[in-house]
C-alpha cells in the first residue's frame, strides 16, 4: 500500500506539453519509423496508467474511511419485517370543476391547501385556500385538519407532492391533488383570491 501511495504522490517526471508542443513533436516523429515511436512511449504510457490506477485506489480508500468517519456513532440502520418501506404516496387527482362542485355542495368537508410561498399566495389564490409552505408544514401540521379532505396545490406539482408525502407520512389518508394546479386554475379563468 505504500508504494502505491508513493506512486500516486510523486510528480509526473513527464513534462506538460501545449497543444503547439505536440504538433512540433509529431512533425519530429514523423521522420522516425512506426515501431521506435511506439516504444519510446510504451513505458510512460505504463507509468501513467499506473499512477492514475494507484490514485483511484486511494481516493476510493479515502472515501471509504470518510463515511466512517461520518458515520460513527449513528446506530447502523437495519430493514427489519415489522417496518415496511414506505411507498410513494398515491394521490387522487380532482379536477377544477370538481373542486367547484365540492367546494359549493360541501364546504364543511373540504380543505383547500395552498403550499406555495406567501408571496405567490399573496399574488392570487384559489377562494378559501389555506396557505402553508411546502418547507414549513411538517412543523405546521395542526393548522391541516385530519378529518377532512384536502386539497393540494402550488405552482407546477412539484411541492404538492412533497407536500402530499409528509401529510401521508403523519397519518393524512384523505388526499387529493388540483389538476393543473394555480397556472390551469387562472388559465380557465377561475376566481382568483387575493389577501
Amino acid at each position: 500500500m505504500r508504494r502505491i501511495l508513493k506512486a500516486a504522490c510523486l510528480p509526473s517526471r513527464t513534462p506538460v506539453l501545449s497543444s503547439d508542443d505536440y504538433a512540433q513533436l509529431e512533425r519530429r516523429d514523423t521522420t522516425r519509423s512506426k515501431d521506435t515511436r511506439m516504444t519510446r512511449n510504451a513505458p510512460t504510457r505504463l507509468l501513467q496508467s499506473r499512477r492514475a490506477l494507484a490514485a483511484l485506489l486511494v481516493v476510493g480508500a479515502m472515501s471509504v474511511a470518510f463515511m466512517a468517519i461520518a458515520t460513527a456513532g449513528e446506530p447502523a440502520v437495519t430493514a427489519t419485517a415489522s417496518a415496511p418501506v414506505p411507498a410513494a404516496v398515491a394521490v387522487a387527482p380532482m379536477s377544477q370543476e370538481a373542486l367547484l362542485e365540492h367546494q359549493s355542495r360541501h364546504p364543511d368537508h373540504l380543505f383547500v391547501l395552498d403550499v406555495r410561498t406567501p408571496q405567490e399566495y399573496a399574488a392570487g389564490h384559489v377562494p378559501g385556500a389555506v396557505n402553508v409552505p411546502q418547507d414549513q408544514l411538517a412543523s405546521r401540521l395542526a393548522e391541516v385538519p385530519k378529518d377532512k379532505d384536502v386539497v393540494l396545490y402550488c405552482k407546477s406539482g412539484r411541492r404538492a407532492g412533497i407536500a402530499a408525502e409528509t401529510l401521508a407520512a403523519n397519518g393524512y389518508s384523505r388526499l387529493s391533488h388540483l389538476e393543473g394546479d394555480m397556472p390551469a386554475w387562472v388559465a380557465k379563468g377561475h376566481a382568483v383570491e387575493k389577501p
